[in-house]
């Protein structure tokens, strides 16, 4: 058994600023005193009116953690501002392997003399116009002690610790008459009003409705982004398209003048090929007239023949 407190709670009320129709938040911080790993688990008496993120945890040494207690929206508050709500906060060490998914009701048992730190904290509501601004752990922070290892008797079974009987009842579900349930996570909000359900209702379709609005405002703005970036693609794709049309036209042009130039070039070829064809029919047929007239007559060569042949027989005899 520790003979001293394993956490202190700071602070050790919970103060809410009551708004009608408001959820209001108050954060209490765990301090690890001790040398060892601290399993800390955190009980109401009104589990439907209260979520607690986290409500269960593990305290390293001399460390510190904080939780946050919120409470559901409520119509009205009560007569006098005046809360029987109350809420248990047990410590227990644990193994240093101890993660928080290991941690179990079992473990806060007080069975076999296992020591268990059992704190009550008591609920105060204050009006939004008298109190003043409470810090994330309601200006308390700044007043934490300096922590020993000093033996405190009075403070292990004191009267902030829960009798055995009101251990035994521990997980009862009759409010207000010091029976402490598990409180709820954030996740698991029942809010407790006159008509929470309707109330929740009209929150989730408000919601809906303006998430709904938020969607088909981006899907608008999709809608008109995607809308001018087409635009702009095909006034682009169009621009392109001119460049390629001027330039298949400059190539036409192109080729036109080249088709022209070849076509006149030929025709003068043809020409000059007639030409030469024509000079050089003149030319033959000069060449022929040439050979006629300068050629010997028949009778002239017969003449010779006949001369030559009587000179011959005359030198023969």
């Amino acid at each position: 058994m520790y003979a001293a407190e394993l956490v202190e709670i700071v602070p050790r009320e919970l103060k809410f600023i009551f708004e009608p129709k408001k959820q209001n938040s108050c954060t209490i911080r765990l301090v690890n005193k001790s040398q060892n790993h601290v399993a800390f688990k955190v009980k109401t008496t009104s589990p439907k009116k209260y979520c607690v993120r986290p409500n269960t945890g593990v305290i390293k040494p001399r460390s510190s953690c904080d939780f946050t207690v919120t409470m559901q929206a409520q119509k009205a508050p009560p007569p006098d501002m005046a809360c029987k709500d109350k809420f248990l906060v047990q410590c227990t060490v644990v193994a240093e392997e101890t993660v928080e998914d290991d941690i179990t009701s079992a473990m806060f048992s007080k069975d076999d003399g296992k020591y268990v730190q059992e704190n009550k904290m008591r609920v105060i509501l204050v009006s939004p116009h008298s109190s003043p601004v409470l810090s994330p752990i309601n200006g308390a922070q700044g007043d934490l002690p300096s922590y020993t290892d000093s033996p405190r008797e009075d403070q292990v079974h004191g009267n902030e610790n829960i009798s055995s009987q009101q251990e035994g009842s521990i997980n009862g579900v009759h409010n207000h008459s010091g029976r402490y349930e598990e409180s709820l996570t954030r996740d698991q909000v029942n809010p407790l009003d006159q008509n929470p359900q309707k109330e929740l209702d009209e929150n989730v379709s408000e919601f809906k409705k303006e998430n709904a609005n938020m969607q088909m405002e981006g899907k608008h703005v999709q809608l008109e982004t995607r809308k001018h970036e087409e635009e702009m693609e095909l006034v682009k794709n169009v621009g392109i398209m001119k460049s390629k049309i001027s330039e298949l036209e400059r190539k036409l042009s192109e080729a036109k003048d080249t088709i022209s130039r070849l076509t006149e070039e030929r025709k003068f070829t043809a020409q000059e090929r007639e030409s030469l064809q024509r000079e050089l029919v003149m030319l033959t047929n000069k060449k022929g007239g040439k050979k006629v007239r300068v050629g010997f007559p028949l009778l002239y060569v017969i003449t010779v023949a006949f001369i030559s042949m009587v000179f011959g027989y005359l030198l023969h005899y």
